[in-house]
């Protein structure tokens, strides 16, 4: 079992920045393609962003190119999403996820293991 533990959510005004975390202990870490996806009330969870187990390869939702970065810090265990210029209708609960190998989904139902989210609010 791995497990995920999301931080760093809050309350932001629209063009405003956060920093989102995900805490995953244990050796596995390094293994794993890492994903970031978020959920609006009333919504289906969306992908926001992948990133492959070396770190070398990352794919972006439309929505969020250009605003949001994914990174990892393979010595540490952590991956992170920096949102830049946020706007309201990015407001959700945001996920990270965790899937062993080479593959880097985009997709939901290809991950393994779940966080258990942090909320985002963007006021206009």
């Amino acid at each position: 079992q791995v497990q995920l533990i999301e931080s760093g959510g809050g309350l932001v005004q629209a063009g405003g920045s956060l920093r989102l975390s995900c805490a995953v202990p244990g050796r596995a870490f390094a293994m794993y393609a890492m994903g970031w996806f978020r959920q609006a009330p009333g919504t289906e969870r969306e992908f926001v962003a992948s990133i492959s187990w070396s770190g070398t390869t990352t794919y972006y939702a439309d929505s969020v190119k250009g605003r949001f970065t994914i990174s990892r810090d393979r010595a540490n265990n952590m991956m992170f999403l920096q949102m830049n210029s946020l706007k309201p209708e990015d407001t959700a609960v945001f996920y990270c996820a965790a899937k062993a190998g080479v593959v880097t989904p985009r997709l939901a139902n290809e991950y393994e293991y779940w966080g258990q989210g942090t909320q985002v609010t963007v006021s206009s």
